[in-house]
């Protein structure tokens, strides 16, 4: 998967546990992440997922943005998005996976975040809280979110939110 044609794509390997059966988690980020602290909670946590992944690399202005599956989702992280609880974020996918959706795009915009259009053609726009976030800690936080809505839909114990 590493490598796809064109501006030089910072494709991540999908996990060896892939399911070919479950929807495609897709992060498309604008500017790269490098190495360091951020790369590596990104890593971590989306090792964790074993829900077929995919995450890819756009400059910060330009590019191409990449091919959308048939029956596709777009979600687009931006400070002014509806704020779901983790619950709520599960509750999205698992209801999008059931439904056959087959790809599920996560977004994370330029520096000057995403056009009136961009965020128009968007099924859902989404946040993490009311603040402003660097891209690379938006990166981390989402698949911090991602493992975690994951691990709900499949009844692991990670996620603790009501407990005593």
């Amino acid at each position: 998967m590493v490598g796809e044609a064109g501006w030089g794509s910072g494709l991540v390997p999908l996990s060896p546990k892939v399911n070919e059966d479950i929807m495609l988690l897709h992060i498309i980020a604008r500017g790269r992440i490098g190495r360091g602290p951020e790369a590596e909670l990104v890593e971590r946590y989306m090792k964790r997922v074993t829900w077929a992944q995919k995450i890819s690399e756009l400059p910060d202005t330009g590019g191409r943005m990449p091919a959308a599956a048939e029956n596709s989702r777009t979600i687009l992280l931006d400070e002014g998005g509806d704020q779901l609880s983790s619950l709520e974020f599960a509750k999205l996918l698992e209801k999008w996976r059931d439904g056959g959706v087959r790809e599920a795009r996560f977004c994370l915009g330029a520096a000057d975040g995403f056009t009136p259009e961009e965020r128009e053609g968007a099924d859902r726009v989404i946040a993490f809280g009311r603040a402003t976030w660097p891209h690379l800690m938006a990166r981390a936080m989402l698949a911090e979110q991602l493992w975690r809505a994951t691990s709900i839909i499949a009844n692991h114990p990670y996620h603790r939110e009501g407990r005593q």
